[in-house]
């Protein structure tokens, strides 16, 4: 059996392994140890990634049940970068607040490792009990991060809603993967695709199957109706963990939708395309709306995550229309370029929190900004390039992003679901500018001291510099997803 495809996995599953018992030996002022053994894990894995990336074929494994093609290789890619940069971003943060010290060792960067580790199995899931696996690893992670701190109320809470709520939604998913197997036969997804095609299928089982199937995944997308969890678990955890869940499982969240939806059951598009519509328009509309209400800057971006996730999916939602398929590498690719920038956008924002946190402050809300410009006008442009990314106003990725979703859903026609995704993000960017009118216009409220280490400060100005750079520049990155979806099609 060629194991090449799972090479990064298993290599992330030894390394997990030896630093959890390494972490065990070390004393809390050599924690760091964890730390760097942490993010050179994660540097190897992407130079396993990057050799078969740059290989550019698909290559299956685990007999038929794993696979390493373009799409999942370039996910993987951006997962990794992702959770190393929360690492970086996280470390004074955590330390300050006893979760990597005391009673508790390198728990933190174990359980961060476990759930990059899932996310990477559902990436390059090809059958749907692997990417069932690889979603539960990735969410009992991050159950556990989020109730790191025991001795925490608000973290016990959001960590029980989180869980609860999970659950429910792996059991939609459960279900409708039953029902799935009970109409195809397969839990393979080139079978389910070969079989749903026929014309023996049982089409009324699929579209029951495709109801709870695109239910657990809008739970796990935090789209609405299936959102309640989201505000609630952004606002509870700790702000280190708040960004793990924001940021990297996003990446595996497409992942699994491009997968289950377009791979397997593209025949049933039709179906699929009316409740993503649903979804997409309910997203944006209630998250930009609520977001508007929002004093804490954790809630006001949860809201905000909840309507970045309905324009992802007019990005999917767009790739077939009357049956014609011309369209659907680039709709695809213009979805998995808005993840990317969500992302992206997503680690610099949460970053300037954890920045501006210390201990005993959170930094939690937007009057916590206040005047941020005079304490720091750096940070404060880097905060301004994140927050007219998200609006998506030029010359940001964010705009571009948008851009693109919308060029994708007028080449299906739906010019009323592309005018309706504009006025929502117009509704969006009032809170955007109310953060950026806080840190320039407003009496700084806190006059302590930015105390910014060397590595944060590096990785947070790269980040702000990537956002402006790829939106003036976006060809490169959106041609780059434009081929590994292309490819990802053809094999």
């Amino acid at each position: 059996m060629n194991f090449t495809p799972a090479y990064p996995e298993l290599f992330l599953l030894l390394a997990i392994c030896a630093i959890l018992l390494i972490d065990m030996f070390l004393s809390d002022s050599k924690r760091i140890v964890t730390h760097y053994l942490s993010l050179a894990s994660i540097v190897i894995c992407a130079a396993l990634t990057m050799s078969d990336f740059n290989a550019g074929q698909t290559v299956y494994t685990f007999n038929n049940m794993f696979l390493s093609d373009p799409m999942s290789n370039l996910l993987k890619l951006f997962s990794y970068l992702a959770v190393g940069m929360t690492l970086i971003y996280s470390r004074q943060y955590s330390t300050d607040r006893g979760m990597l010290g005391n009673e508790l060792g390198g728990e933190f960067y174990v359980l961060a490792l476990f759930s990059l580790l899932g996310q990477m199995v559902m990436i390059s899931g090809n059958n749907v009990l692997i990417i069932y696996l690889g979603l539960e690893l990735m969410s009992l992670a991050l159950y556990a991060l989020v109730a790191l701190r025991r001795n925490h109320v608000s973290s016990t809470e959001a960590a029980m809603k989180y869980f609860v709520l999970g659950a429910l939604a792996s059991g939609f998913l459960l279900y409708g993967i039953s029902m799935l197997y009970g109409a195809t036969g397969s839990l393979d997804l080139s079978e389910i695709a070969r079989i749903s095609s026929s014309v023996t299928a049982n089409k009324t089982i699929l579209v029951f199957a495709l109801v709870f199937i695109v239910s657990g995944l809008a739970f796990k997308l935090g789209a609405v109706p299936f959102h309640m969890w989201v505000p609630d678990v952004y606002q509870g955890s700790p702000t280190s963990v708040t960004l793990l869940l924001g940021a990297a499982p996003k990446f595996a969240a497409f992942a699994i939708c491009f997968r289950l939806l377009v791979e397997a059951l593209f025949t049933q598009a039709v179906d699929w395309q009316q409740m993503l519509t649903v979804l997409a328009v309910l997203s944006m509309a209630v998250g930009n709306i609520a977001a508007l209400a929002q004093t804490n800057l954790k809630r006001m971006l949860a809201f905000s995550t909840i309507s970045h996730m309905g324009f992802m999916l007019l990005g999917l939602l767009s790739g077939v229309s009357d049956g014609h398929v011309n369209l659907a590498a680039s709709a695809y690719a213009s979805s998995m370029f808005y993840v990317i920038t969500y992302v992206i956008t997503t680690l610099g924002t949460f970053g300037m929190i954890l920045l501006l946190a210390r201990n005993g402050f959170e930094s939690e809300q937007i009057d916590d900004l206040k005047g941020l410009s005079k304490r720091s006008p750096w940070f404060a442009f880097v905060m301004l390039m994140m927050m007219f990314s998200l609006a998506g106003i030029p010359p940001f990725m964010g705009f571009y992003a948008k851009l693109s979703v919308l060029q994708a859903v007028l080449g299906t026609g739906q010019v009323w679901l592309a005018i309706a995704a504009v006025l929502f993000s117009l509704i969006g960017a009032f809170y955007y500018i109310r953060v950026i009118k806080v840190m320039y216009f407003d009496e700084p409220s806190d006059t302590h001291v930015l105390a910014v280490g060397k590595e944060m400060r590096l990785v947070l100005s790269l980040n702000g510099l990537a956002v402006l750079v790829f939106g003036i520049m976006p060809e490169s990155l959106m041609n780059t997803c434009l081929v590994a979806i292309t490819k990802t099609l053809a094999s």
